[in-house]
């Protein structure tokens, strides 16, 4: 059933906007009757019927709702190396696929895209409807959190995550020995294309990040995030 994120007060009746009552009307081209699932990020999901479709307004129905079991009981929060090109676009939707909670674009030495205050900005927005748009597709209970592009050092000192995972292509421990099923939190660390800095990789340790490996092979900066993710959800019994 088509999910849609709705900023509303659970009520018998609910009216979309425009762009949403567009998408429903003309991309999914559904009809009156037919139902969908609404969510406010209020841990539930609200079965709906479609009331009454005009021009830029579709009114729905409440007809049920239901506890939203669709979220991974581990949190993580992912600081990417700031890529170039729309790498960051791919990453954004994959890991919100896979269950990222939040995502933060880090300032690194190696990142070679640097955008002043306008442009992140700019960014920021399209990120974030690409967050709302993966999460849609994928049944999330929750939109993850695109985060203001910060360095490095500020990201890593307002970490307070459980566990600090630092991905670093010269080594470290395997992922089995460091996460369990119970862990409730985990930052992951990835680099930007070249990898982090040997300065970089002392910083996150000094505020207690961990080093560890994603195997022998030299994984690209889009590709990591994702193997990393996966990886925490499995062994953490969030791909079950």
């Amino acid at each position: 059933m088509q999910k849609l994120f709705v900023d509303f007060t659970p009520e018998n009746k609910v009216v979309l906007n425009e762009e949403q009552s567009r998408h429903i009307a003309k991309s999914l081209r559904m009809r009156r009757g037919d139902m969908l699932t609404l969510t406010c990020g209020d841990g539930h999901n609200y079965g709906c019927m479609i009331e009454e479709i005009i021009p830029g307004q579709i009114t729905l129905s409440v007809c049920y709702k239901q506890a939203d079991n669709s979220e991974p009981d581990v949190k993580v929060t992912l600081y990417q190396g700031v890529p170039k090109g729309d790498k960051m676009e791919d990453i954004i939707q994959k890991c919100t696929e896979l269950g990222i909670t939040a995502i933060n674009p880090v300032l690194t030495h190696r990142s070679v895209s640097r955008p002043d205050d306008k442009a992140a900005k700019k960014k920021q927005a399209r990120y974030q409807k690409i967050a709302l748009e993966a999460a849609q597709q994928s049944g999330r209970g929750i939109v993850p959190e695109i985060c203001t592009m910060e360095s490095l050092l500020n990201a890593v000192k307002n970490d307070d995550s459980d566990l600090k995972i630092l991905f670093y292509e010269g080594g470290g421990q395997p992922l089995r020995k460091m996460i369990s099923e119970n862990i409730k939190s985990v930052s992951v660390y990835i680099g930007p294309e070249g990898g982090f800095e040997k300065d970089e990789v002392a910083l996150i340790r000094e505020y207690g990040g961990v080093v560890a490996t994603l195997g022998k092979r030299i994984l690209r900066t889009q590709t990591a995030p994702v193997a990393a993710l996966t990886s925490i959800m499995l062994l953490t019994g969030n791909l079950e």
